[in-house]
């Protein structure tokens, strides 16, 4: 079980292992629109635990372009750990 905490509003979801983090994401109050990667209303900063998430996808390579701290929600799946994100 791993942990995603929103530091804007300090909220914090558990969620398992291995679970794609759009649901809490907009439950949090992240935007989506299309759910597929290309649209990038869902993009969140990563302001620690980057390793705990899955790999970049296409999508984001394409869509972001410098892939430091911004994620796209909709593409993102929790490994293990914490993760603190900002929207």
């Amino acid at each position: 079980m791993g942990k995603i905490i929103f530091t804007d509003t300090e909220e914090e979801f558990e969620i398992p292992d291995g679970e794609e983090i759009a649901d809490v994401c907009e439950e949090a109050g992240v935007p989506f629109a299309c759910t597929e990667g290309v649209c990038g209303t869902c993009v969140i900063e990563v302001k620690e635990g980057m390793e705990n998430l899955t790999p970049f996808t296409q999508e984001e390579e394409d869509f972001l372009g410098e892939m430091e701290e911004e994620r796209l929600a909709c593409q993102c799946k929790l490994k293990n750990g914490c993760v603190k994100i900002t929207f």
